[in-house]
């Protein structure tokens, strides 16, 4: 399998670069169809994705079951806004709220919305049941963390391209390194709203916090009255071999943050999971979305909670973790000095001498594999939970022959 250079290809690379912003540095593939692990390009070529669309595609490309649930309401109703009450909506929230363990679900679209409403929550919250002087809450969040895009978001980035040029910020956040518990204690007063971190985080290389942490922050969190908020938009619903990345320590938190794979691939649904006392903070008018919540995403959303309470991809995605950790794992000393796995989330750093992990990218696509180059050296894989051990395999064989061209 080979990049494609045909005419059709370069014209429409060539068509996005003028007409499109250029915000995203895409590989040069276009792709036309997906179905399942893979995708085809515009010239009939295929690829194993191990991207999953930063994980919005935990269930392949076009799964059956989400594509059915989405046709029969595209048929029925899409919209209403939130001014009227839908017949899916309901139902959805319920189902979200059991697997989450709490009480109530603030629909929203996009993970940097989840993101932003978690926000917002914490310090209605700090205010009204805390008792926090006015605009004086803060909200503990760590280095290396991607949360989102938006102005308030990127403001307490550490990464100079999410945040250099855009600013100023809005105040109120406080940096500690992630994984250490004692640096959240020590920055934790009585102004503190909440602690806001990804349990793995994801867009940093796919970085897993030492053992006991997530214990360690709920424990603090608890003793210290403030709110622990676990961002699970990439690292949950079955990517890491469990329902969400907290399970692998026992913890919940006080409000999940969802999105990408809540989607099912298919369209963006993101939604804050909190219990009542936390949530309920919210009062009408005071924030909404006039997508938020809609009928079509409501029906995705169901199918996907379904189908995770069945336990079944989660057990999939633990095993194939397994098998895809053993398979990397020998791959360092070869060009690769360092893997991180979880479940079927991985990443890669790449001896610099063998090239970056953009270059090393280009090369995987090249022999019909799709991952995605994160901080330089790192590529990360997150194949979908459909992927099978031989397509591991396959995948892993030509990172070999590329690391060692």
């Amino acid at each position: 399998m080979s990049t494609s250079t045909d005419t059709g290809t370069l014209r429409i690379i060539t068509a996005e670069d003028e007409h499109l912003a250029h915000n995203y540095h895409p590989l040069p593939v276009v792709i036309a169809r997906g179905e399942g692990a893979w995708v085809t390009d515009v010239e009939g070529k295929r690829y194993l994705d191990l991207l999953s669309a930063y994980s919005a595609l935990n269930f392949g490309h076009g799964h059956p079951a989400i594509l059915a649930a989405a046709q029969e309401q595209l048929g029925r109703l899409t919209l209403t806004s939130r001014a009227y009450h839908n017949d899916r909506l309901g139902p959805f929230a319920a189902a979200l709220a059991e697997l989450c363990g709490k009480d109530l679900v603030l629909p929203m679209n996009t993970g940097a919305e989840a993101v932003e409403t978690g926000i917002k929550v914490a310090r209605a919250w700090a205010y009204r049941i805390k008792g926090v002087a006015a605009d004086a809450a803060k909200i503990v969040v760590a280095n290396g963390n991607f949360h989102g895009r938006t102005t308030t978001i990127v403001g307490f980035s550490d990464d100079p391209v999410a945040y250099e040029g855009f600013g100023p910020y809005a105040p109120g956040f406080v940096h500690v390194p992630f994984g250490d518990a004692a640096a959240i204690e020590a920055a934790i007063d009585e102004n503190t709203a909440a602690v806001l971190i990804e349990p793995i985080q994801g867009e940093a290389g796919v970085i897993i916090p030492p053992e006991g942490y997530l214990r360690a922050v709920r424990e603090l969190c608890t003793a210290r009255g403030v709110l622990f908020i676990a961002d699970e938009i990439q690292s949950g619903l079955g990517r890491v071999g469990t329902t969400f990345a907290c399970d692998r320590e026992g913890v919940v938190p006080d409000v999940y943050l969802l999105g990408k794979a809540l989607g099912g691939g298919i369209l963006p649904l993101s939604a804050v999971v909190a219990d009542r006392d936390v949530l309920g903070v919210i009062r009408p008018g005071e924030h909404g979305s006039t997508f938020g919540g809609n009928p079509l995403a409501a029906a995705v959303g169901l199918q996907v909670v379904e189908m995770l309470a069945s336990g079944e991809f989660q057990t999939r995605a633990a095993a194939l973790g397994e098998h895809l950790a053993e398979r990397l794992d020998a791959l360092v000393g070869h060009g690769v000095t360092a893997v991180r796995v979880a479940g079927l989330w991985a990443g890669v750093d790449i001896d610099p001498a063998v090239g970056t992990g953009r270059e090393v990218a280009e090369r995987m696509l090249a022999r019909g594999v799709l991952v995605k180059d994160t901080h330089g050296q790192t590529i990360r894989l997150a194949p979908p939970l459909v992927v099978r051990g031989t397509e591991l395999d396959w995948a892993v064989e030509q990172l070999r022959h590329v690391l060692a061209a």
